[in-house]
């Protein structure tokens, strides 16, 4: 499993983007999963850096492994900040004009529909927030 750690603060979304594009390179993976995979890490990863540890700053880790058949990529976000689990939240009614939704969680919600599973757990004072899709 390949580990990066980071300062959760927005200025690192690109250094953590470019370590899963890095795991998605030799994985021949269409553009569109792809896609999918990072806006979804983009989203957890700043959700974790606007919340976890406000008004502090502390570390998140970002764990990637790939399994072969089917080709799975498996991404598990860490961090030490306030036990919170957003799978919790009922998904917002997309059937209802913009101005007429509650605000928040529809980023969430864009990465349970993009993601074939996903999983909160919080163990040993860590959220762990994990992502699978398959390639």
């Amino acid at each position: 499993m390949k580990t990066i750690t980071v300062p959760a603060l927005t200025e690192q979304l690109d250094i953590v983007l470019g370590f899963l594009e890095n795991e998605l390179e030799g994985l021949h993976c269409p553009i569109k999963t792809c896609n999918q995979i990072l806006i979804a890490a983009e989203e957890i990863f700043v959700n974790i850096a606007h919340y976890a540890y406000r008004p502090d700053v502390g570390d998140a880790t970002i764990r990637c492994q790939v399994s072969p058949d089917p080709v799975q990529i498996t991404i598990e976000f860490l961090d030490s900040g306030k036990p919170y689990d957003p799978l919790k939240n009922d998904d917002p009614d997309v059937t209802l004009a913009a101005e007429d939704r509650q605000i928040g969680g529809l980023g969430i919600f864009m990465v349970k529909r993009m993601m074939d599973h996903v999983q909160y757990e919080y163990v040993d004072g860590k959220n762990i927030f994990t992502i699978q899709k398959t390639i």
